[in-house]
């Protein structure tokens, strides 16, 4: 059995549709960052805080280049969708993906807790320092 029932269009349920036409497709591909994220990122990487803690740190003053290029080519994607925005925006995180993963930790991160974890601590004992 079927009804024949007839959809009516009211201009709520016509912008809803319009806005659910406009979300992209289970499975389509999104930047790994809001676009906002990346100006954000060059803004602080202007700064001149942040200039000074990189040329105090490294004695050279930071790149913000790829923040940039990585922002225009964000919104270059949202407008247009383009193949070349798409690959250059994934080429860039798994660079910066890579390059995180170059720094060795600083700390040895431990595979258990210390046997004597539960005894009570020796605040009698003065300590070293």
């Amino acid at each position: 059995m079927t009804s024949n029932k007839q959809l009516v269009l009211t201009p709520k349920s016509k912008k809803l549709s319009l806005l659910a036409m406009d979300q992209p497709a289970v499975g389509a591909w999104r930047p790994p960052r809001d676009c906002d994220d990346y100006w954000t990122e060059f803004k602080h990487c202007k700064s001149l805080t942040n200039c000074f803690h990189h040329y105090y740190a490294y004695g050279t003053s930071p790149s913000c280049q790829q923040w940039k290029e990585d922002y225009h080519s964000c919104k270059e994607w949202e407008k247009h969708r383009a193949p070349k925005s798409k690959k250059a925006l994934q080429t860039s995180e798994r660079n910066r993906v890579a390059e995180q993963n170059n720094f060795t930790p600083v700390w040895t991160l431990r595979q258990e807790p210390p046997r004597d974890w539960h005894m009570p601590l020796n605040q009698d004992k003065p300590q070293d320092s």
